[in-house]
């Protein structure tokens, strides 16, 4: 035989056989709370659990955001974060791609992943948001809402 055969026949063998990645299980990525919801202590998260668990899929560890099959701003170093209601509100109601978690987390896990975000990955916003000023905000989104 000759080499151009040689290499045809090597080609097709290869294509037959499949890449390696094929075989190898594969695993979609969660972005949601199933590690964290699935746990009796979810009740006990506190703010860098709950970012860890449910942010962190789409905003990156890291708090640097990520833009692919979609855009997910960066919470670093981000401005927008000196508001703390505009953080809370987001983290309850949502906002375009971004769902709501207000009917998951408690408002004391609002506030610490509120507080977390504005105090964490570059950002210097200290003043804590508390359980009150969320109950407070959650009170005021539902008023709106009903009218």
């Amino acid at each position: 035989m000759n080499a151009r055969v040689l290499i045809v026949a090597a080609l097709a063998s290869a294509l037959l056989a499949g890449p390696a990645w094929l075989a190898a299980p594969v695993r979609a990525q969660s972005s949601d709370a199933t590690g964290l919801a699935n746990t009796r202590d979810f009740a006990q998260a506190d703010g860098a659990q709950v970012y860890a668990t449910i942010c962190a899929g789409c905003h990156m560890p890291d708090g640097q955001g990520a833009r692919g099959a979609g855009e997910y701003p960066a919470l670093a170093a981000n401005p927008k974060l000196a508001a703390a209601p505009y953080v809370e509100m987001m983290v309850l109601s949502g906002n375009g791609a971004m769902p709501g978690f207000a009917g998951m987390l408690s408002d004391r896990q609002v506030a610490e992943v509120t507080t977390y975000v504005r105090t964490h990955f570059g950002n210097r916003y200290d003043d804590v948001v508390t359980e009150q000023d969320v109950k407070a905000l959650r009170a005021s989104l539902a008023t709106a809402s009903a009218d």
